[in-house]
């Protein structure tokens, strides 16, 4: 959900960005989110979250609900699509490093190995949209900045979901991001009134579906594995964005580009994949089945459960 989603963001940003300015759309979009999750969490009871999960949210609302849309906006707008998809792209990485380090997850070989491929998809993609053409020394470093601004994002919301829900994460994250771009309020509402009826419809679609849902089940699945896996599961944007921009935009890929959505996909599943344990004994599910279920067995995990 989450990853189809934000690919379908890129598609519409696109249908939207001439018309507004990279701060006024991130406010647009964070407003509409904030206001969707506020009803949500008002209705369902959620109440404020617990003090110990502030410190999480205040950070990854003001790094990534606010910082990360606003400085992407801009950056793509000083560098080509290539680029920007290449830079950006990092963050993923800088994602399993972090969390390696900070959060204590590790560095699992089949992560590291499956990030490493959808990563040298990602780049095959941006050189192949790259066409060529120069970048501006401050857009790139506005993407990059976007980058390291997600990767803390995701690495300080982590810790945020052991005490508070994933929807109370999400609905102040995105509060507080509106509250950043507040500064952009006046700009929006006077791009708004010169707008077409279609470019803030999209607006308001992007602050719904890829800003209110998708952080919201985002949120749900990082407080249920790691945020190095997480980060690598983003790595299937990039394809699906080919294959969106393909079949709404009438974008038809070059067969590199294809190639490198594949890697991308392709290094996603490898990041996935279960490792089994090589020992001797033959698998628990084995011999439960041949003996019977044990105590306990057969039955989903607290904390997969949820």
């Amino acid at each position: 959900m989450t990853v189809v989603l934000w690919a379908s963001a890129f598609v519409s940003i696109r249908s939207s960005v001439g018309h507004f300015g990279p701060g006024a759309l991130a406010f647009g979009r964070l407003l509409a989110g904030a206001v969707v999750l506020g009803v949500v969490l008002v209705v369902r009871g959620g109440g404020l979250p617990p003090r110990r999960a502030w410190p999480g949210i205040v950070t990854s609302g003001v790094l990534w609900f606010g910082g990360y849309m606003v400085a992407l906006n801009w950056g793509e707008r000083e560098v080509d699509a290539g680029t920007a998809a290449m830079i950006v792209n990092v963050g993923p990485v800088l994602v399993a490093l972090l969390g390696g380090w900070l959060l204590k997850e590790g560095f699992p070989p089949r992560l590291l190995a499956g990030i490493a491929v959808s990563f040298l998809g990602a780049v095959v993609v941006g050189l192949s949209m790259s066409g060529g053409s120069t970048s501006s020394f401050g857009g790139v470093l506005l993407c990059l900045l976007a980058a390291v601004a997600y990767a803390a994002g995701v690495v300080s919301q982590k810790p945020a979901l052991a005490y508070a829900t994933p929807l109370q994460v999400t609905a102040f994250g995105c509060l507080i991001g509106a509250l950043v771009c507040l500064p952009f309020a006046g700009q929006l509402v006077s791009q708004i009134a010169e707008a077409p009826l279609s470019a803030t419809l999209n607006v308001v679609y992007l602050g719904v579906f890829p800003t209110a849902l998708a952080f919201s089940t985002w949120a749900y699945a990082l407080s249920r594995t790691t945020a190095g896996k997480m980060g690598a599961s983003t790595y299937a944007v990039p394809g699906l964005v080919v294959l969106m921009s393909w079949i709404f935009l009438g974008e038809v890929p070059g067969w590199l580009t294809l190639f490198g959505g594949l890697l991308c996909l392709g290094g996603v599943a490898v990041s996935r994949m279960r490792t089994r344990a090589r020992t001797g004994r033959r698998p628990a599910a084995a011999e439960a089945t041949a003996s019977g279920p044990a105590a306990g067995e057969g039955r989903p995990t607290a904390d997969l459960g949820g």
